[in-house]
Order: structure tokens, then sequence, then C-alpha cells
């Protein structure tokens, strides 16, 4: 009988993890991370504690040991299937072991394996990994530590439940039974500004009167209901640096530890007239997950927007600023997919008209997260001419075939630009990143307090701005110094968005010498470069973590390279993996930390315990196991079918607004009358419920109140797609004034469209300002359609209209 003291899970097993420490140091943008993972064992037998728990997919893994009273044991990396045989050859004689490797399917993912803690012993698991900070929009340095691991979608046939891949045990985030402590340090050559979080933080201090080195804790109590996210930010624009590292001392030279790495970060400058210029081509895709998890609340409250809901209005926003003479097409994914049309469309009046209908019914009601498929058969698409692909992914990310999506994107970079959105807590960072990655665009995560829309918004302007081409990086050295670059090549500039390129430099290398790297590229027709200086003295107390981010660059590179066709049978570069990982400490698919305690003296006596440790994860659905009735009737009848053998959806329960996808561990939407599966109740017999009541309802027909639109969103979906407004009622309503109102002060000379198109500028500008990532775009297609227009009277219009709304924008301000 099992000892249930202490911590349980919700099956009511003793949970052997107590507590976790994480200790963060930020270095300019990069980061290096400490965690501490303290294990108890309180039962009567010895126990195996495994743990799966989330990393951010680009991190760098480059320590693991553990201590044992007083005895400290360091782990070395070994090939995965040696240091698994060597795990259980530990186990099996008696001796205390542990294991930590990354999932074959998705680097974002570990399992660490806790082996032999004899009753009443402790052990602290210290595991330490860098990695690079990205860039916002805003100029702010994201970091996250996942502490929410949302069950992978594995889809049917992805042979997902392999040896090995990590099987997730996880619990509601309320229910998480051991703690959390989070401090972080910052330091940089310029100021720290501020430091942001969706999560609750003691104050900021700083350690220094330059405000150059600041520390930071999480508030006590942390609910595991979301990551932890910190947004840091410098007082100045970030700028391109060079940071060269010297070598390690006992490795050999001529190999990337024993060589100094130098470490480039470049931020493009593009010119301002180009970047004001918005392209009036393009094939725009949008592909939109529907699976249940997106049934969520955007930040985890009852009362909070859905995911869903959320991302159709970003679909408004977007198809209202779509430039008119491109082509666009809206798909929809979930177990299966959709799309609006059969191919894409000219954006006209009516083809938006026809995608707002359909974008406005869709719900959260397609199943599982298939990804791969739909994009497979958008790829397949032949290609506009004149019309440059770009595609938008909007995903909560919790897929099981991770690196066959990234793949695919690789795969297909030549012919498009991918723009991914990670939605809500628990997306899958080597997903969303990986996919702007090789499909040559841009990231973003939409997490806690965070609109979507101004994030979309933003990549919009990035993928309607010209392409950056014939990119390449020239290095000048000194004539002793050779250059091993490691990156593999640039195939995407972005303003403001920072390019890393690593690079081994070998030969005779003196402190005073300076390197130049020249970026040469072409954008909108005209060659252009940037250039960056440096010095060539390796930087003090950075210690291997250039050489680490380096390795873990080259090593997915490689690891990409292993997956392309023809390569499974040639385990060459496989090979080059296991060597390149072994020799940096650096974690790799191929490989695993292995630690084994071969001076615990006596063999530990007894059958072993095994107990999965719970991971985080959110309830996904809107609305549990309750209806919110539109209807005012008082009370209602209706039956539930519970328990069908046929189901198309085994293991699944199914409610009229949302069901239960039990294998992936989130819900799903589905518009029938309920059924509940055997995989739930054990039973093929339907069994009926009645609820009492008098007037029949169908729980298939019921959707929640919903609450009234924003005004912004009112003003703009009654643009037309030419850009200009009606003056109808609805645009009066929205502006907050009757139909007379509206067009009693209108100049006799002027047109209803030109009139009522000025209107709604002024009152973007006059009320909507804090919004303006979101109506931007828009906006400049409703100036240009004025413009085209050659309406006399238009200074006249500006300020009757400020007159009416209540305004004082000025002409210049609106762009005419």
């Amino acid at each position: 009988m099992v000892n249930c003291c202490g911590l349980l899970t919700a099956q009511k097993e003793p949970v052997p993890l107590k507590s976790v420490d994480v200790e963060l140091e930020v270095r300019d943008h990069v980061a290096t991370v400490v965690s501490t993972l303290n294990y108890e064992n309180k039962e009567d037998k010895p126990l195996e504690a495994v743990f799966v728990f989330p990393l951010p997919g680009d991190a760098a893994v480059c320590h693991f040991s553990a201590k044992l009273r007083q005895t400290q044991i360091v782990a070395e990396v070994k090939e995965k299937q040696k240091a698994r045989e060597d795990y259980d050859d530990a186990l099996s004689s008696g001796q205390q072991a542990f294991l930590l490797e990354e999932s074959e399917q998705s680097p974002d993912i570990f399992s660490m394996s806790v082996g032999c803690l004899p009753p009443g012993e402790s052990a602290s698991i210290r595991l330490e990994y860098v990695t690079e900070l990205s860039v916002q929009a805003d100029d702010g340095l994201r970091f996250c530590l996942p502490a929410v691991l949302n069950p992978r979608y594995q889809p049917q046939g992805s042979g997902g439940s392999g040896s090995g891949n990590a099987q997730v045990t996880s619990t509601p985030a309320s229910l998480v039974p051991y703690t959390l402590t989070f401090s972080a340090q910052v330091s940089s050559p310029r100021p720290v500004s501020r430091i942001e979080s969706s999560c609750s933080l003691d104050p900021l201090q700083y350690l220094n009167s330059e405000q150059t080195k600041a520390t930071i804790k999480l508030a006590a109590g942390h609910k595991f209901d979301r990551d932890v996210e910190l947004l840091i930010y410098y007082k100045d624009a970030h700028q391109p640096t060079a940071v060269v590292e010297t070598g390690e001392a006992t490795a050999k030279l001529g190999t990337l530890m024993g060589d100094p790495v130098v470490m480039l970060s470049l931020y493009p400058e593009f010119p301002q007239a180009v970047m004001s210029s918005v392209a009036s081509c393009g094939e725009f895709v949008f592909l939109l997950d529907r699976s249940g998890s997106m049934g969520a609340p955007m930040n985890n409250s009852k009362t909070d927007q859905t995911r869903i809901s959320s991302a159709r209005d970003t679909l408004l926003l977007l198809l209202k600023s779509l430039p008119m003479g491109c082509y666009f097409n809206i798909y929809s994914f979930g177990s299966s997919y959709e799309h609006i049309f059969p191919k894409s469309v000219e954006y006209s009046q009516q083809t938006m008209e026809e995608a707002l209908k359909k974008v406005g019914e869709m719900e959260s009601n397609l199943g599982g997260t298939e990804i791969l498929r739909p994009l497979e058969h958008i790829y397949n698409q032949p290609c506009i001419q004149n019309q440059p692909r770009q595609v938008f992914v909007f995903t909560d990310g919790e897929v099981g075939n991770t690196k066959q999506v990234i793949d695919l994107a690789k795969k297909n970079s030549h012919a498009h630009r991918c723009f991914s959105f990670g939605i809500g807590e628990g997306a899958s960072s080597a997903l969303i990143n990986g996919l702007a990655k090789e499909g040559g665009g841009h990231a973003q995560f939409i997490t806690g307090t965070d609109r979507m829309q101004p994030k979309v918004m933003q990549s919009l302007r990035y993928a309607l701005q010209p392409a950056v081409v014939d990119i390449s990086v020239t290095w000048d050295m000194p004539k002793d110094v050779s250059v091993t670059v490691l990156s593999p090549p640039i195939t995407a500039l972005f303003q403001g968005q920072r390019s890393l390129v690593y690079a081994r430099l070998s030969g005779q290398i003196s402190e005073a010498a300076e390197g130049c790297v020249t970026v040469k590229y072409s954008l909108a027709g005209h060659p252009s470069q940037n250039q960056l200086q440096f010095s060539l003295k390796p930087a003090e107390n950075t210690g291997l973590t250039v050489h680490r981010l380096a390795a873990r660059t080259l090593i997915r590179c490689l690891e990409m390279e292993e997956r392309e066709p023809g390569q499974q049978q040639d385990d060459s570069v496989r090979k080059k993996v296991v060597e390149l990982s072994v020799q940096s400490g650096v974690s790799s698919a191929f490989t695993a930390f292995i630690a084994v305690n071969k001076d615990s003296g006596e063999a530990i006596q007894g059958p072993l315990v095994r107990r999965n440790v719970p991971t985080a994860r959110l309830m996904a659905c809107s609305m549990p196991y309750s209806l919110s009735l539109c209807s005012a009737q008082p009370s209602f009848k209706t039956s539930m079918m519970l328990g069908s053998a046929g189901s198309s959806a085994p293991n699944s329960v199914q409610y009229g607004m949302n069901s239960m996808d039990l294998q992936s561990g989130g819900y799903f939407a589905k518009s029938t009358s309920a059924s509940f599966s055997r995989g739930l109740f054990g039973s093929k017999s339907k069994k009926t419920v009645k609820l009492s009541g008098t007037r029949p309802f169908d729980i298939g027909e019921c959707r929640p109140c919903q609450p009234p639109m924003d005004p912004l969103l009112q003003v703009v979906s009654l643009q037309k797609a030419s850009g200009c407004w009606d003056l109808a009622p609805a645009l009066a309503t929205a502006l907050g004034k009757t139909s007379e109102e509206m067009e009693k002060p209108k100049p006799a000379s002027v047109n209803q469209e030109v009139w009522a198109t000025i209107l709604s500028l002024i009152w973007l500008h006059g009320f909507k300002m804090d919004s303006q990532e979101e109506w931007e775009l828009l906006a400049m297609k409703a100036v240009s359609w004025v413009r085209a227009q050659n309406s006399p009277c238009v200074n006249e219009c500006v300020e009757a209209g400020n007159a009416l709304l209540g305004c004082k924008v000025q002409k210049d301000a609106l762009g005419l």
C-alpha cells in the first residue's frame, strides 16, 4: 500500500518533486538559466520520478548534475541509446542514476528521470541552459520560462507514441503540487529602463547608480496558470554588436570548443522612403487553428475573450487592411481542414464580404491540431505570378510532429514567407519560431494580457514591406585569421529585427586587431549594405556561453540536414551531431545527459516504484460544464445521448458547444447533439439524461451570448475593400451620431463616400490613437482612396468633421 503522505497528484499518488528554483542571468540579449529541482521520497519504497517539462525551443542545455547528501554527481553527454542503457543498467543493479533527454519530436520538450531515490532521501537536480532573447516590435527583449506544458496533439499515423517520445503527465494549473521561485539579474552596457511581466513581480531593484544592473523576483504564490514571461527594455535602441569569446583551455585547437568564437548581432537599417511604402501585390494565405484549445480564454480568465474570438477580430482587421490588387485565401484546421475559396482569389469587395461572413461563423470545433496537412495543401498550390506568397499561421502550437512541420516550411522557403503566431500559454516555441525562421518570416507570441491585433498587424506591415533579397555576408579579417561560419545563411531581414551570426576564428589572432563584416542585400531594386567593425579582443567573464550557443546553432542545422530525404540511410550526419554534442556538452536530439552515482555503497533494495511528476496544463474550454443560454426562458427540457460505439471521435466528450479531446488534453467545440463515447464511461450502451423543464431545447443550437462589438471594430467592419466608407446609418451609430447629424454639416460639393471616409479617419485619429497599430494600414488605404477622388473642399470637410465629432485633428495628421 502506498504511504500517501506529502504532496499528491490528482490520482492521489505522492509527488516526489517538491520545489523548482530558477535563477536567470541576462547579459544584454543572452540569458543563462539555472533551475534547481528538489526531490524528496516520503514513501516506504525506492522511487523513480519521471518529469516531462517544456524549455525554450532554442535553448542550449549545457549542464545537468545531482546532489545527494554531500555528494555532487555531474552528468556527461552520451549517445542517447547508450545513455538509456547505462541508466537502465544502473537501476537494475540498485544504483542511483539520473537521465535528461530531449524529445525526438520537438526540441522544446525534455524528460528527466530520477532513478532509485531511497525512502526518506532527498536529491537536488541542477539544470542549466543558455538562450538568446528575441527582439519584440517595441524593442523589448522577451524571455519566457515555460511553466505550462499543454499535451501535444499527435496526428494519426505520426508514430507519436514511440519510445523516443516523452509521455506527458499533466494536471490542471491550480492543482500543481510543487512550488516555483524565480529571480532574475539583468546587466547591459546600456541602462535598464524597465522590466514587465504578465506575472506578479516584486519591485525592480537597481544594483548601481548607472542603472545598468538590476534584479527582480517573481512574487510568491505563482499559480502555474501562465508561463513566466519577462519583457526587458533598455534605454537606447539596439545597436549592432560583436562578442568574441576565447576557447576552452583544455580543448584542442582547430575544434569548435578550442578556437575563439564570435557572435554578431546585426540590426539592419533601411531607408525611410522604402519603409513608408506599402506593396500593392502579394498572395496572403491565413491559416487559423480551430482546435478545441482555441476555445480557451486569452488571459486564463472566465470573463476574458476566447482565443478563437480574438482571432476572428484579428482576421477582420487583416482583411480590411489588405491592398487592392492582391490575392488571398483563409484556411482553418483541426483534425481536418477547410478553406473559404478553392484557390486564392483577387481581393475585392465581393470576395472580402464572402470571407468575412465565413470568418464570423468560425468556432473552435474542428477537434485536434493537425497542421501538417493544410500546410502541404497550401504549398502544393501553384504560385501566382508577381504575387509573392505570404503565409500567416495562427495556433496555440500544441502539436506532436513539430519537426515535420518545420521541415516542410524549410522545403518550401523559396516560394513563400511565413509569419507565425503562438497564442496563449504553453504554445510550442519550437514550432512558432521554427516556422518563421525556416519560412523567412517573423514570429510573435501572444500571452497574458497581450492583444493579438497589434502584434499581427505589425507582422502584416513586415509582409507588405519589400522583400530583402540577394543577402550576402562578407568578412574582412587580418591576413592570418580565417573564419568558419557556423550559422545558416541569412534568408530574411526586417527593419529593427536582429539577425545573429556565429563564426569560429582560427589562426594568429592579435587582441589589438580588428575585423569587419559587411551585409549586402537588395531592397526594392536598390542595392544596399550595412557594415560592422569590431575588435578581436575576447570579452571577459562570458565563460563558454557564446561557444555553447554556436554549438546549439550548428547542431540544429545538422539535425535538419539529417532529416532530409535520403539522409536516413547515411548516418554520417548523425555521427557529427553526436560528436559535436559530446564535445560541447550541449544536448541534441541524438544524445542525452546521464549521471550514475557509483559511490552510493550498498545496492538499494526493493521493487522500484515509478512516479510521473505532473506538469501544469491549462483547462482550455471556454464553457467547461455549464450552459450560458441566450434564451430568457426560465427552464428547458433536453436529452443527451450517452455512449456510441460508432462515434467519429473516440475517447472524447462531445457537448453541443464544446467537447473535451481526451487524447490531446484540450477541448473542442462541436455543434451536435451531445454524445459521450465509451472512452470516458467505458460503456457501449446509450443512456438518456432528462433535464426537467417545460420548453424543448436543442443544446446544439445554443451559443454563448455575444458581447457587444468593440466600437473600433464596428467602424472598421463598415469599411469597403477599396478603403472608403458609405454614409450609412450603421456608421452614424458607430460614431455616436444620428444619420441627420452626420449628413447636415457635409459640404454640398463633396460626395457622401468622401465625407464618410474623412469622418471615419478623424474619429480614428481623435479617439483611437492608443490602437493606432491596429488601424494604421487600413487608414493609409482610406487616405489613398480620398486622394484618388481629387475631391474639392477637403480642408472644409476636415474642419466640419472636427466640429461634428468634437475633435481637433489636423489635416496633415490625417495624411491628406
